[in-house]
Parts: structure tokens; C-alpha cells; sequence
């Protein structure tokens, strides 16, 4: 018997086109589920870390997300900022697929960026 995916059912994966990206809530948590280039899915903190615009609004590209309020660019996996204003990275979580359905855990943060505060 296979293990449960951890986290939340987010969306399904077909929902995602490539190099599109969208938000969801977990937890109250605002999260940017994105598909890359390449067709790989990866999950984010959804707010610039310089400012609190929405990334999903932002252009997927080459394996990053800019956001749309002033340019910074996101690598998808580190979630580190690949150019100024932004020098935080924001937070990726844990993501799993189950066939066709992607859930996301955002307890698990796998950069070391700060935890959100859920409570």
C-alpha cells in the first residue's frame, strides 16, 4: 500500500499550463503553484519579497518568476532572488503529485526561507 501525499490537495496539475503560474490559499497561506518551462511544477510563497505584489501575476521563464510590481526574478527551486530590487528569497514548499492532483504542504519548507506564520 502506497503513503498518503502529504499536505493539501491544492488544484490538479492539468490546470497549470506551461510557464503559467497560479494562487492558491493553504491555510490562509497565499501560494504560488507554477509550471515551468520544462513542465516541472514547483510551489512559492506567493508574495515578493521586496514588496507585496502577487508572483503568479508574474512571467514564468527559463526555470524563474518575475514579479510583475518591479522586476525581481525567482528562480523556482531556491527561491532565491536572481536580481534586485528583491534580496530575500521567498519560501518553496514541499510539493507532491498523486496521478493528476498536486498537493502542497506548507509546513515543509525546503530553502531555508522563513516559515509562514499560520496561526
Amino acid at each position: 500500500m502506497s503513503e498518503a501525499p502529504r499536505g493539501k490537495l491544492v488544484c490538479r496539475a492539468s490546470d497549470i499550463q506551461v510557464k503559467a503560474a497560479l494562487r492558491i490559499l493553504v491555510d490562509d497561506y497565499p501560494v504560488a503553484i507554477v509550471r515551468d518551462s520544462e513542465g516541472g511544477l514547483h510551489a512559492l510563497g506567493d508574495t515578493c519579497s521586496h514588496e507585496d505584489y502577487s508572483l503568479s501575476e508574474g512571467d514564468v521563464e527559463d526555470g524563474t518568476i518575475e514579479c510583475w510590481g518591479h522586476g525581481s526574478q525567482f528562480d523556482l527551486r531556491s527561491g532565491e532572488p536572481l536580481s534586485l530590487p528583491a534580496f530575500e528569497p521567498v519560501p518553496v514548499f514541499a510539493l507532491e503529485l498523486d496521478g493528476d492532483d498536486v498537493y502542497v504542504d506548507v509546513t515543509t519548507v525546503t530553502n531555508g526561507a522563513p516559515a509562514p506564520d499560520l496561526h
